[in-house]
């Protein structure tokens, strides 16, 4: 069992509004029923790939790899709420870097919320928390945990901010195509 600490290790949210009605939008249907080509379209070069599939208990999961900074992370987001406005996913994220491979904690929430009739806006939050292996990571690697927050704010609020717009236009297409 991988023991996540409650500190903060980053933190972002980004918006961006579409022109379609909030009752349109479906989340969860647009989260896993995403090719993988059209994920690999919302934040070039850094999304590598991404597939869904199921935990032994049977709650859908979100399979998403790709480039944050100089990490190579693998998230294995499981759905704690899917539904057409609001989804929450949880991941214990392996992160592969030159040092080697530790484990961060990931919940990414995707928010629709209504601007007026015909607009939605759509949020895109992301926080990070550190796992026990990863603040063992960071002692055997001499780093201290400031500058390694400090590290994963920077590329992961980067990340977020030009992912969150591309994501927002497919949820858009996807909701305007049913």
């Amino acid at each position: 069992m991988v023991k996540v600490l409650e500190d903060i290790l980053s933190q972002s949210a980004y918006s961006a509004e579409i022109e379609v009605p909030l009752e349109k939008v479906n989340i969860a249907d647009w989260l896993f029923n995403l090719p993988e080509s059209e994920y690999l379209r919302c934040c070039p070069p850094d999304h590598i790939a991404a597939g869904v599939t199921w935990t032994d208990d049977g709650r859908r999961m979100s399979i998403n790899v790709e480039q944050i900074g100089s990490g190579l992370v693998v998230q294995h987001y499981v759905a704690e709420v899917a539904e057409p406005a609001y989804c929450r996913m949880n991941s214990i994220s392996d992160v592969f870097t030159a040092n080697g491979r530790t484990q961060v904690n990931v919940v990414w929430e995707l928010i629709a919320e209504k601007v007026d009739d015909s607009r939605t806006r759509y949020t895109n939050r992301v926080t990070a928390h550190p796992t026990e292996a990863f603040m063992d990571f960071l002692a055997e690697h001499g780093v201290e945990y400031k500058d390694a927050a400090a590290a994963r704010q920077v590329a992961g609020g980067d990340h977020n901010r030009r992912e969150t717009p591309l994501f927002a236009a497919s949820i858009a297409r996807r909701a305007l195509a049913k």
